[in-house]
C-alpha cells in the first residue's frame, strides 16, 4: 500500500544517478564533508582541534540517523542546528567544534553548489550520449533523401543526415554553455551571517589573511577552484538561475527535436521505439502513439517554466538575506535537475532505437516532385533555346491544373504529363528520368552532413570520452 505522494520524475523517469544527487543521503553526507572541512582547515589555521576530533568526525559521515535528526528539527525548528545535534551525538569529542564560526548556509549553499556541479556532470554525460546518438544516426542517413517542409508545407528535399545536423547543433549550443556554467561554479564559502566573515574575523583575533586562507582551504578540499569574492548570507540566487537556464536550453532543445519526430511519425516516416507487448492506446489496438517523444515536450515544458521559478527568485532578494527562497529551491533545483536528466535518457533512446522508412519518403518526395522539379524543367528547356516567359506561364496553368486534380478530385499529380506532352519543354522519357535524379535536389545536404560532423560533432565527443555510454533504461 502507498499512502504517500512520491514525484513521478523518480518513481517514473529520471535515473537513479540523478537522483542520489539530490536525495538525503548525498545532502546530508556532504554537510557532513563540509563540517570536516571547516574544522581541518580552522585546525591548519592554529585553533585548538584536535587530529582525534576530526578523525571522529571522519568515521561518522554516512550513519545519519534522520530519526533523531527528525526529532531535533521537530524541537528547534531548523534543519542545520537539527543535524548539527545529530552530528554532534554521534562524534561527542567533535561536538564543540563542529559548525564553529558558521552560519546554516555554510552547509546549505555550498552543499547546493556541490550538488548542481554533480547534476549538471550527469547532465553533461547524457546531453554528450544524445549527441553521440544523433552523430551515428547523422552519419548513417546523410543520404537519404526526404523533403524539407518550411510552414509545414512541402519544400525541397534535404537529407535525414543533414535534418538531425539541425537537432545536433542545437544540442552542442547547450554543451557550449553547460560548460562555461560549469566552470563558474563557486562556493559560497564562510563568510557568516551577513558576508562579512565577522565571527571568522573573531576567530583568528582579527587576522585577515587567515580569514582568506580558511575559505580557500575548504575550496580545495571540496574540488573548488575558487569562493565567491562577495557576498550576502547566501551566494547570489543569480547562479541558481544561470544554472536553470542551461537546463531550460536542453528541454528547448530536446522538446524541438522530439515534435519534429511526432511530425514524422504522423506522416509515417519515423518511428520511435515501440517494444513488442507495448499498447499504443487502450482503446485503438493499431496506434503507435509517439509517446516518449511527447514524453520529452512534456517535461521540457516543466523545465522551461521552471527556469522562470529560478529568475523571480533570483529578482526577489532582500538585502543580505532572506528566507523565501528556501522552500521553494528545495523543490524548484532538484526537479529541474530530475526533469532534465528525464528529457535526454529519453531522447537517447528514441534515437538510438527509432527506425526511418526511406521508402514513405520517397513516396511522399515524388507526390512533391513534380512541382518541384518544375524549376529545372524551365532551366533545361530555356537552355535549349525556349523561351523563358512563354514556358513558365505554360507551367503556372499545368501546375494550377494538376494542384486541382489533387485537392477537388483526390487524383494523382499529372503535371510532368502535361509538360512531357508538350512540345514547347522537347522533353522525352529520358530525359525527364535525368531532370528527375533525387541527388540533384537535395543540394550540398550530405555534404555539410559530413563537414558538421567532422568539424563540430565529434570533436566535442573526442573531448569527453570519459562520460559518453553513461544513459539508463528508460523506466515507462
Amino acid at each position: 500500500m502507498k499512502d504517500t505522494y512520491e514525484s513521478p520524475l523518480c518513481s517514473r523517469y529520471a535515473t537513479k544517478r540523478m537522483q542520489y544527487i539530490f536525495s538525503p543521503d548525498f545532502k546530508f553526507s556532504t554537510w557532513r564533508k563540509l563540517w570536516i572541512a571547516l574544522a581541518e582547515s580552522e585546525k591548519e589555521l592554529g585553533l585548538n582541534i584536535t587530529d582525534e576530533q576530526i578523525a571522529e568526525m571522519r568515521e561518522h559521515v554516512y550513519d545519519i540517523d534522520y530519526a533523531k535528526a527528525a526529532e531535533y528539527e521537530k524541537k528547534l525548528r531548523h534543519d542545520v542546528m537539527a543535524h548539527v545535534h545529530t552530528f554532534g551525538d554521534a562524534c561527542p569529542k567533535a561536538k564543540p567544534i563542529i559548525h564553529l564560526g558558521a552560519t546554516s548556509c555554510y552547509v546549505g549553499d555550498n552543499t547546493d553548489v556541490i550538488q548542481m556541479r554533480d547534476g549538471l556532470l550527469q547532465i553533461k554525460s547524457l546531453l554528450l550520449g544524445v549527441i553521440s546518438a544523433l552523430t551515428d544516426f547523422a552519419e548513417e542517413h546523410k543520404n537519404v533523401p526526404t523533403l524539407a517542409y518550411t510552414h509545414f508545407q512541402a519544400a525541397q528535399p534535404t537529407t535525414v543526415g543533414k535534418r538531425a545536423t539541425l537537432w545536433l547543433q542545437d544540442f552542442l549550443m547547450d554543451l557550449s554553455r553547460l560548460d562555461y556554467e560549469a566552470a563558474s561554479l563557486k562556493l559560497l564559502g564562510c563568510k557568516g551571517t551577513t558576508g562579512t566573515g565577522a565571527s571568522f574575523l573573531e576567530l583568528f583575533h582579527g587576522d585577515t589573511d587567515k580569514v582568506k586562507a580558511v575559505e580557500k582551504k575548504i575550496a580545495d578540499k571540496m574540488g573548488f577552484e575558487a569562493c565567491m569574492p562577495v557576498s550576502g548570507q547566501t551566494y547570489s540566487r543569480k547562479v541558481d538561475s544561470y544554472v536553470l537556464n542551461v537546463l531550460a536550453g536542453i528541454a528547448q532543445s530536446a522538446s524541438k527535436m522530439a515534435t519534429d519526430i511526432r511530425l514524422l511519425a504522423h506522416m509515417k516516416e519515423f518511428d520511435e521505439p515501440f517494444e513488442a507487448n507495448q499498447i499504443g492506446s487502450s482503446a485503438m489496438a493499431y496506434k503507435r502513439n509517439p509517446m516518449r517523444c511527447e514524453r520529452i515536450v512534456s517535461l521540457s515544458r516543466y523545465v522551461l517554466n521552471d527556469a522562470k521559478n529560478a529568475a523571480d527568485t533570483a529578482a526577489s532578494q532582500w538585502l543580505e538575506r532572506t528566507l523565501d527562497d528556501s522552500a521553494n529551491r528545495r523543490i524548484a533545483i532538484p526537479e529541474a535537475f530530475l526533469a532534465t536528466d528525464a528529457i535526454l535518457n529519453i531522447a537517447i533512446n528514441v534515437i538510438k532505437g527509432g527506425r526511418i522508412y526511406p521508402k514513405v519518403m520517397e513516396k511522399h518526395i515524388k507526390e512533391e516532385l513534380p512541382f518541384i522539379a518544375s524549376e529545372n524543367i524551365l532551366m533545361d528547356a530555356v537552355s535549349r533555346g525556349g523561351d523563358r516567359q512563354e514556358l513558365h506561364e505554360a507551367i503556372r496553368q499545368y501546375s494550377q491544373k494538376a494542384a486541382a486534380k489533387v485537392k477537388l478530385e483526390g487524383g494523382d499529380n499529372d503535371l510532368l504529363e502535361s509538360l512531357l506532352s508538350d512540345e514547347r519543354f522537347g522533353l522525352t522519357e529520358e530525359s525527364l528520368k535525368t531532370v528527375l535524379d533525387l541527388n540533384k535536389f537535395v543540394g550540398c545536404a550530405p555534404l555539410q552532413t559530413e563537414e558538421f560532423l567532422r568539424d563540430f560533432a565529434r570533436p566535442a565527443l573526442t573531448n569527453n570520452p570519459d562520460l559518453i555510454g553513461r544513459e539508463d533504461e528508460i523506466t515507462v
